[in-house]
């Protein structure tokens, strides 16, 4: 069975950090790029960053750029978005998702992790 288990959601004031961890397992992860989306209240779905399968080609929307990282570790199928200077606007469910090609659709997602940024 697949599974995508997303963590390390929670509440944060503004300029605060947070690490969110996607677990993966039921399936090849070294051979999947990752990606993390999130969506906000009332909002459709907004691509937040990817990481090619090797780790060594990362890519991040315009508004998290400079502030968020992602990461991966094959050895442990898990892919990491590291959040800094967060900002209520960063307020959503964060999903982690997975395709075997980056011309392709997600293959899989996971449950979602909520990420609160207020004062």
């Amino acid at each position: 069975e697949v599974q995508l288990v997303e963590s390390g959601g929670g509440m944060v004031q503004p300029g605060g950090s947070l690490r969110l961890s996607c677990a993966a397992s039921g399936f090849t992860f070294s051979s999947y790029d990752m990606s993390w989306v999130r969506q906000a209240p009332g909002k459709g779905p907004e691509w937040v960053s990817a990481i090619n399968t090797g780790g060594g080609s990362t890519y991040y929307a315009d508004s998290v750029k400079g502030r968020f990282t992602i990461s991966r570790d094959n050895a442990e199928n898990t892919v990491y978005l590291q959040m800094n200077s967060l900002k209520p606007e960063d307020t959503a469910v964060y999903y982690c998702a997975a395709r075997n090609s980056p011309f392709s659709t997600y293959d899989y997602w996971g449950q979602g992790t909520q990420v609160t940024v207020s004062s």
